[in-house]
């Protein structure tokens, strides 16, 4: 939190959704940080300590969308991690959300209500508003 606000932390390497997510983000109230790639992710991590944090599961380096959660679990993140991605609700089907240590997936193309609320009930349960 920083400034009495949530800050949310998206790694993706469009700049189409990164626009899009930060209208979402700052609309409901979020500080919004981006990073455009896994490197530059762990970077930002360290240096804003985001509340939530939402990763594009494919990105142009192979496997960084999945690599990253790793690297932010041994950076000492606690923050709910949700995965962007263009599969979806598919992924559950052949991989376990906790077993990457996500929190949950989140479908492409963004459904902005879905991501409002699902932050605003994570950051509740979680005791983090």
């Amino acid at each position: 939190m920083k400034d009495g606000k949530t800050v949310i932390l998206h790694i993706e390497d469009d700049q189409d959704y990164i626009d899009s997510m930060r209208l979402i983000i700052e609309k409901a109230g979020h500080l919004f940080v981006a990073a455009k790639s896994a490197e530059k992710g762990i970077q930002m991590f360290r240096e804003h300590q985001p509340d939530f944090i939402i990763v594009d599961m494919m990105m142009e380096e192979v496997d960084s969308g999945v690599n990253i959660i790793k690297d932010l679990k041994l950076a000492g993140n606690t923050a709910p991690v949700f995965m962007l991605s263009s599969v979806g609700d598919q992924l559950h089907a052949t991989t376990s959300y906790t077993e990457l240590g996500l929190s949950g997936v989140f479908q492409k193309p963004i459904v902005p209500e879905i991501i409002v609320r699902t932050i605003a009930d994570k950051l509740e349960n979680s005791g983090n508003e």
